[in-house]
């Protein structure tokens, strides 16, 4: 769901919204991918909470900078650091992302950085600052507030060796409204800018930035200075250069209104973490909001309580009202929503600041406080409970999921208890009905989850490839209890792992808790398939034996293909044998888990056999001793069916469900599916589709045309096509494939031969005789045309040849724009004709090239290495050979190491390294095939820097420089190896030697395959 103010959550909101938060500046690159949600997210606009008086600004503005400002300005920016980083993995509220951001030093000596907390992010950070004079270093987490939107990095003064590294002092007691003030900063993504305005209001709620981060329990400063994306965490200063406050978000409704942070509990924690001491948090659970004293009377503020408040605080114009008090939190049942606060430990108070003051000095101690409750004087006692505990600091992924304890945050921004196992990345086994975040785990295996640990204890009991039974809702909707069973893959990423943060060194800590029970062997099972009573056509309704339901999962985005699971029908081609053939659309290669699922009732694991280059079908296998079931094996016709026949179309819709119709052929034509600009993926080419005249083949993704006698006379397929580039959507074709064609590959496959073929490396298009006879062909050819296929008067021209080996092409091979007439003596009128390519090593070629007749003796190719059998994980690059659909669609091959996804937050997002290049030199040293690039990357230590060569998909060289990352994204290697159970052997590198065993989780949910990604969804054909 968007953000658009549409998706309401539980919280009371304003009557005013506004689009906000210019929060971090995204990487160019990474702007249109998706988070969890696949929609905006930080540095992008928010939706906000309005606070009523926003448009209150006082009539000042700044004018010119005077000398005094200039001279302030030249020391500040000394302070001032741009910060470069990637949140490695989604966690709480954020995404995993690539991003750039402010800060500034507030210790030299020791290098302490303060920027937001949705800077320093919540989960695992990597990232690194440039000064002023552009020297850099790497910088690491070492205090994020739970609540507030700061945070502290830690650097090495030593590094920056060529400037006197100055630290900008904290006083936010010089926060005063009419003050002028500068935001000095990374604004909009440059280096450097400076931005004026004039406090308006220190007395603002927090501002609400929707479902994700958002700060509370503090008052916020309202200024006119309109900063955008990149300044958050910019100092907001002084004349006399010191920092007042802390850019932390901004209106983006054309208002120029930004939000600053107190500093108030930036310096406090600052001066725990110099004494070496534990920044301590209370918290009662409860969320507390300014309100005006005419709202105060009206919730039963007593004149001499007001009269007593104005008397201490002359300056005040509001007080603290209780918002949300979760449930079975420390307030719960004791204070109640629309509170008064008047007093705690009978000190009478209106201020956040002492308020925090008081909580983080209670923690595990009581304290008093006195409300207002209509009208009635209120006093409570309660224990103050340590926030941190209530902040998750760890997280486990298993089964490509990622999974902590809820979160405070979570918990107030939905107003319940703070307790449950959130889903921080729906993925892998546990990527539900679709790819929003936001989900709690209720129960595994009916058992309970109550907490992470417990969660962890229940899967490490779970085997792999069991299938078992998961209840979780969603916090939006808490009323409805979902219920699915999963699959539990603990063989791509076989370890459970825990992360867990270390303030110490600023990274997580991984360690494995918990190696995969093997899987249980598959017993025979029986079942029957349902009866089509009410069809008219009981050869088509016996038909539905043959058919069975196909899921394929991906672990890894490989060849360019959308997306991470797909669903589908396959025709049973063997029962005795379990063969079955299935588009290409739902099994795109051999990397994957594929579950056949028999007369939806009994489901086996299946495997990949054969996968024709050219036309759209895979066949795969499942064991038919495990199925005790009246599968039936289809029977195919050997004539090819005509335009006009009658035929009968069965199919199934989006729902899975089987629809039956009587329809005619309406058109049988030689097409080729578009191809995918974005990122070149399987397509087919040099096929006769066939349409018919029913609206439900264009709802069906899985189907057949089936005779009255029950002869399948054609399949009916899903094609993937191009991506639309105005809605990032993947258009789907639904085109019928003549059985004919088939038989051939099928009869090798029955007799267990993997059918090898050769082929032209070509496609071509049809070309009419009126173009023919223009472009040279003889007339008698024509008359030859017209007598041999009378249904069709058409010949083929090359349209695009495949890009040439490294060698170049044959000198007799086929031009582009050739006119072919004959293959091995026959006349090529038929699409259907061209296969003769796959039997033979040459083919004796008549073809006309530019008017002239031509005898040639064309090579073919072999088609065995057309299919991805090697794939390198390297700094969150996804890297493997040019696929088929890249050789297709370039002119040249630039090296044989093709980028072809990238996962977020990755070095490889963050140095702008973009699906579709080509890498051809790593440190100077060339790299034309995956071999050469791991021996040159292994040699490079980890965070080092190294520069890569590379050349885009548009034959344009660049150069970029990338930081090695071994802690977060190691570099992993897939080799297809028949003798593994997976069919893959998958090798960790370590400080570039290889290891046994998997040593970081992958999920292809977080991998983007291309530019204008397509949320990954869909899973169901059609």
């Amino acid at each position: 769901m968007d953000r658009s103010g549409l998706a309401r959550n539980k919280r009371k909101h304003s009557a005013n919204t506004t689009l906000d938060r210019p929060a971090k500046q995204l990487k160019p690159e990474a702007a249109s991918f998706p988070n969890g949600d696949d929609k905006l997210q930080n540095g992008a606009l928010y939706e906000v909470d309005s606070d009523e008086d926003d448009a209150r600004l006082l009539p000042l503005a700044a004018t010119a900078d005077t000398p005094e400002w200039q001279a302030t300005i030249e020391k500040v920016v000394k302070s001032v650091v741009s910060i470069h980083f990637c949140q490695t993995a989604s966690f709480d509220t954020d995404p995993a992302i690539s991003s750039e951001a402010t800060g500034f030093v507030v210790d030299a000596e020791r290098g302490y950085i303060l920027t937001n907390r949705h800077v320093v992010c919540a989960g695992p950070f990597w990232g690194y600052c440039v000064f002023d004079n552009h020297e850099e270093c790497d910088v690491y987490p070492c205090y994020v507030d739970c609540v507030h939107d700061f945070g502290i990095l830690r650097f090495d003064p030593k590094a920056i060796k060529y400037m006197p590294v100055a630290a900008l002092k904290l006083r936010p007691d010089l926060a005063r409204v009419g003050a002028e003030i500068r935001v000095v900063g990374n604004d909009a993504g440059e280096k450097l800018s400076i931005l004026s305005g004039v406090i308006s209001r220190l007395d603002r709620n927090a501002p609400e930035y929707g479902e994700g981060y958002s700060d509370f329990n503090t008052n916020y400063i309202q200024a006119a200075a309109a900063a955008s994306g990149g300044s958050s965490g910019s100092p907001v200063v002084n004349l006399d250069g010191y920092a007042v406050a802390l850019q932390a978000g901004g209106r983006a409704d054309g208002a120029a209104t930004d939000y600053f942070l107190p500093l108030d509990r930036p310096l406090r924690a600052l001066d725990c973490i110099r004494r070496g001491e534990p920044v301590s948090r209370g918290t009662v659970q409860c969320q507390w909001i300014i309100k005006p004293f005419d709202e105060c009377r009206r919730l039963g503020l007593t004149p001499e309580w007001e009269a007593a408040i104005r008397k201490g605080f002359p300056q005040e114009t509001g007080m603290l009202v209780a918002e949300i008090v979760l449930p079975q939190g420390p307030a719960h049942t004791k204070i109640e929503e629309g509170d008064v606060l008047v007093k705690v430990n009978g000190e009478l108070l209106t201020k956040f600041v002492r308020l925090d003051d008081i909580l983080d000095s209670s923690v595990d101690k009581t304290v008093t406080m006195l409300v207002q409750r209509g009208g009635e004087d209120i006093e409570v006692e309660l224990n103050v409970g340590d926030l941190h505990k209530i902040t998750p600091d760890r997280f486990v992924t298993v089964a490509g999921g990622a999974f902590h304890d809820l979160s405070y945050q979570q918990a107030r921004l939905y107003a319940i208890a703070v307790k449950g196992v959130f889903v921080c990345e729906a993925a892998g086994s546990f990527r539900f009905e679709n790819t929003e975040s936001g989900w709690l785990i209720e129960s595994i295996d009916q058992k309970k989850t109550p907490d992470l640990d417990t969660f962890i204890e229940v899967m490490k009991g779970i085997p792999d490839r069991a299938r078992v039974v998961v209840t979780y809702k969603h916090l939006r909707d808490l009323h409805t209890l979902n219920t699915s069973i999963i699959y539990v893959d603990r063989h791509w990423t076989s370890k459970m792992r825990m992360a867990v943060r270390n303030n110490q060194t600023g990274k997580w800590d991984f360690s494995d808790i918990a190696d995969p029970l093997p899987a249980v062997a598959p017993v025979p099972r029986k079942a029957d398939f349902i009866k089509l009573d009410s069809v008219g056509h009981p050869a088509a309704a016996d038909l539905i034996r043959s058919f069975v339901r196909i899921s394929c999962t991906m672990p890894v985005k490989l060849d360019g293909f959308p997306r991470a699971r797909k669903i589908g029908y396959g025709l049973v081609i063997d029962a005795a044998k379990g063969l079955v053939i299935i588009s290409r659309a739902v099994i795109p290669y051999d990397l994957c888990d594929i579950s056949i699922t028999v007369a939806d009732s009994i489901i086996v694991d299946g495997k990949v056999v054969f996968m024709h280059p050219l036309q759209n079908y895979a066949i795969i296998q499942y064991d038919p001793t495990l199925v005790q079931a009246p599968v039936q094996s289809a029977k195919l016709s050997t004539e090819t069916i005509k335009q006009g026949a009658k035929t009968i179309f069965l199919g199934f819709n989006q729902n899975l469900r089987v629809v039956v119709a009587k329809t005619t052929v309406t058109d049988i034509t030689t097409v080729a599916i578009p191809a995918n600009g974005a990122a070149p993926r399987y397509r087919a080419i040099n096929l006769d589709a066939i349409t018919v005249d029913t609206s439900l083949s264009g709802q069906c993704g899985s189907g057949v045309l089936v005779g009255e006698d029950g002869t399948v006379q054609a399949l009916w397929l899903n094609y993937l096509g191009e991506r639309t580039a105005h809605t990032n959507k993947d258009i789907e074709y639904h085109l019928g494939l003549a059985t004919p064609t088939l038989l051939p590959i099928i009869n090798q496959v029955q007799q267990g031969v993997v059918p090898k073929l050769r082929m032209l490396n070509v496609e071509t298009n049809t070309v009419q005789m009126s173009q023919v006879r223009i472009m040279g062909v003889a007339e008698k050819w024509i008359q030859m045309v017209a007598e041999t296929n009378s249904s069709r008067h058409q010949l083929f021209m090359v349209r695009k040849i495949d890009c040439a080996p490294p060698s170049g092409h044959d000198s007799q091979s086929l031009q582009e724009g050739d006119i072919i007439l004959t293959l091995n003596g026959k006349l090529i009128t038929r699409v259907s004709e061209l296969d003769i390519m796959y039997d033979h090593e040459y083919l004796d070629a008549l073809v006309v090239r530019n008017g002239q007749e031509m005898s040639l003796k064309v090579p073919t190719v072999p088609t065995e290495d057309l299919e991805t059998d090697r794939a390198v994980i390297f700094c969150g690059a996804v890297l493997h050979r040019p696929h088929h659909a890249v050789r297709q669609q370039i002119s040249k091959l630039h090296s044989e190491v093709y980028v072809s996804a990238r996962t977020r937050g990755s070095p490889s997002y963050q140095y702008g390294l973009a699906p579709t290049n080509f890498i051809t030199a790593v440190n100077g040293h060339p790299t034309p095939d995956l071999t050469a690039f791991l021996a040159a990357v292994n040699t490079i230590p980890d965070n080092t820097y190294f520069r890569l060569k590379a050349v885009t998909f548009d034959n344009v060289p660049w150069v970029a420089t990338m930081k090695k990352n071994e802690h977060y994204f190691p570099t992993m290697e897939f080799l297809k190896d028949p003798a593994e159970s997976c069919g893959w052997k998958r090798i960790g590198y370590e400080d570039g030697a290889r290891q046994n065993g998997v040593v970081a989780s992958l999920t292809a949910e977080t991998m983007d395959e291309g530019a204008g990604h397509d949320e990954d969804g869909g899973d169901v054909e059609g």
